[in-house]
């Protein structure tokens, strides 16, 4: 195996090249290429990494630091390009967030302009995460001749299943992203009060979640008209319409046409998207011929890159969490190395699928609070795990979870979802949700950067299930009466004995429910959490949440169509979980947490049946989960044998 290729060349940059797409337009692109020390672009031909972006191609710490200056010097061409529409490209009017019909070919189009360069050796990889990892598997449909490879980092494949509507529900989430895509976007440029309007609501997005429902006009986003309309799509399009099926929305329905190329899937466990990366990893893996790989470790949208940390939240995980862009290039040297130079690197025979199992610490507290969850790297064969044994944990009305089905009857469980009180999101899975710090006045907000003034509504990884000066609550009680979400009357909790011996889940996780309401609509949601016997710290022990997601009854039979509850009638829901790897440790317990409300992460239902997004009004709603017998609610765990 040879070592990877290391040269130290300089750098030459020409700032907002205007490449032609077919249709036209011209699209601003940067381009860094190797130089010698005097400054001078390198005779030859050397691979290309194209990275497309819908938030700067020129920021420093994202594309300058982390992509040009680290592989410039390698031998590489880095081609930065501002999408249609936004930054310095052409294209205004054209930009609907990420439900742009041309973006497949317009990285088509970039592809192979650039291969055709003369300092091109005619292969291009793609990197980039997130959006940039959108129009990746865009650019990947339309199959360019020349892309070579990609390493796709945190990339929601199905804008309508994980990204805005999961579970029927709308993530409030994507409501702040698109403030950020709002206020530097091209179409209020000339204009100081859409630009401010954007600004003073994304300063007040904790009280602009609660003025709902939103409608056309009333809202901060109506300043950009493209995004207000992509807004309204959002919320209240609850059914998989023609809408959603759009290429740029699901390109998981075309997998099939993606190009069979080398290609690298990452998230993590705390990221919005993990489930869609490791399908995505599965699925190309049965299609393809060439090595795919997967890398799932203990991070939310953004700790891998960047800086890295070894913890997220309230939560350390050990050095080995720890990558940032320095552990991550390691990684894409490698990576591009063998499929852009054709240097033998090792990859080919690298496990396709690395997971980070979180959990085997030692429970102890750092000099910041966080507890000591660990955890550990482990290479898997495939996903999900061939030997996962689905076991099914069922829920008893006395808030027990036992791997055995109780013999007794019939029973259930009730609570009051009152929409004017939901149960707060303590922490969550979340990305882009910004509420922006007010400037002082004498500080001029052109000379702050806009990401310098961000603090997350939700904290965005795992935080003990307790309020907090940053959780939002209802504005009917006092926000100095801090809570464990435990002692709810609308929480529910279930949980097993005390483990005996350390149970391993890795894996997706489905929560089969049976339910009944007095309304003829409302949500059902789920949180799983491992819960730390009791410390100094924490008397009622640490309640650490792995994940959560949602369910609204009306599509609990499907987003082909609605269909109303009857009141009284015991119905089943199912609420998917994303993924996660975790190890249980003896003498704590698996715990889930069953209620009809998880705000703000998801909108809160109305509980009136009335059409989504335009509801006149809110009812409370009396709500029921069944056990045992003919209607024993259960959580199917995938279960890994030691």
């Amino acid at each position: 195996m040879n070592a990877p290729q290391e040269n130290n060349f300089g750098i030459v940059a020409s700032q907002n090249v205007m490449i032609p797409m077919r249709d036209g337009v011209r699209l601003a692109t940067d381009i860094y290429r190797p130089a010698d020390d005097d400054g001078n672009a390198l005779d030859g031909q050397f691979p290309v990494l194209v990275g497309r972006t819908s938030y700067d191609k020129s920021n420093p710490v994202i594309w300058i630091d982390a992509v040009a200056k680290a592989f410039v010097p390698r031998g590489y061409v880095v081609v930065l390009q501002d999408l249609r529409g936004r930054g310095d490209s052409e294209g205004t009017g054209d930009y609907f967030h990420t439900a742009n019909q041309k973006e497949g070919l317009d990285g088509y189009d970039t592809i192979e302009w650039a291969a055709a360069q003369d300092w091109s050796n005619g292969r291009v990889g793609m990197v980039g995460a997130s959006h940039g990892g959108i129009v990746q598997n865009m650019a990947s449909l339309y199959r360019p001749p020349h892309l070579a490879a990609l390493w796709v980092d945190v990339a929601p494949t199905n804008a309508f299943r994980w990204e805005v509507r999961q579970g029927g529900a709308m993530a409030l989430h994507m409501y702040g992203a698109l403030y950020l895509h709002g206020y530097d976007s091209q179409e209020i440029a000339d204009n100081p009060a859409a630009i401010e309007r954007i600004e003073r609501g994304a300063e007040r997005l904790s009280e602009e979640i609660w003025k709902q429902p939103f409608s056309e006009g009333n809202t901060p986003i109506a300043a950009v008209p493209n995004l207000e309309k992509v807004l309204m799509h959002y919320y209240r399009d609850g059914e998989y319409t023609d809408w959603w099926k759009q290429e740029s929305l699901d390109h998981a329905q075309h997998y099939d046409r993606m190009a069979d190329i080398p290609a690298v899937y990452s998230s993590g466990w705390y990221d919005p998207f993990a489930a869609e990366t490791s399908e995505q990893f599965a699925h190309m893996t049965a299609k393809n011929s060439t090595p795919q790989r997967l890398i799932l470790g203990p991070w939310n949208h953004v700790s891998m890159r960047g800086k890295g940390a070894s913890f997220v939240g309230d939560v350390e995980f050990g050095s080995e969490a720890e990558w940032g862009d320095k552990v991550l290039n390691a990684e894409r040297f490698r990576w591009f190395d063998r499929w852009l130079k054709d240097i033998d690197t090792g990859v080919e025979d690298d496990d396709p699928v690395r997971i980070f199992v979180m959990g085997g610490g030692d429970g102890s507290f750092d000099s910041g609070g966080r507890i000591q969850h660990g955890g550990e790297w482990r290479a898997e064969q495939e996903w999900p795990l061939a030997r996962t044994a689905v076991t099914p944990f069922y829920m008893t009305a006395d808030g027990g979870l036992n791997s055995e089905e109780q013999g007794h009857g019939e029973t259930s469980v009730s609570w009051v979802h009152d929409p004017e009180n939901p149960v707060p999101s303590i922490s969550g899975n979340v990305t882009g949700f910004y509420e922006w710090i007010v400037l002082p006045d004498d500080l001029d907000s052109a000379y702050v950067p806009q990401r310098a003034r961000m603090r997350s509504l939700i904290p965005d990884g795992p935080l003990h299930q307790k309020e907090r000066d940053s959780t939002i609550v209802s504005k009917s009680r006092p926000v100095d009466t801090p809570a464990l979400l435990a002692d709810r009357a609308d929480v529910n909790v279930f949980q097993t004995e005390l483990l005996a011996e350390e149970v391993e889940v890795t894996g997706p996780i489905m929560v089969n429910l049976w339910v009944s309401s007095d309304s003829l609509d409302t949500d059902f949601t789920a949180k799983l959490i491992d819960v730390y016997p009791p410390s100094e710290e924490y008397p009622e022990g640490f309640h650490l949440p792995l994940e959560d997601s949602i369910r609204r009854a009306r599509f609990r039979e499907g987003y082909a169509a609605e269909k109303l509850m009857t009141p009284g009638e015991i119905c089943e829901v199912q609420i998917e979980l994303p993924p996660v790897s975790n190890l249980f440790a003896k003498g704590h317990r698996i715990r889930v947490d069953i209620a009809s409300s998880n705000f703000p992460r998801f909108d809160v239902n109305p509980n009136t049946g009335e059409p989504i997004g335009r509801h006149t009004g809110t009812q409370k709603a009396n709500n029921s989960m069944h056990t045992g017998g003919a209607h024993a609610s259960s959580i199917m765990l995938p279960i890994i044998e030691s």
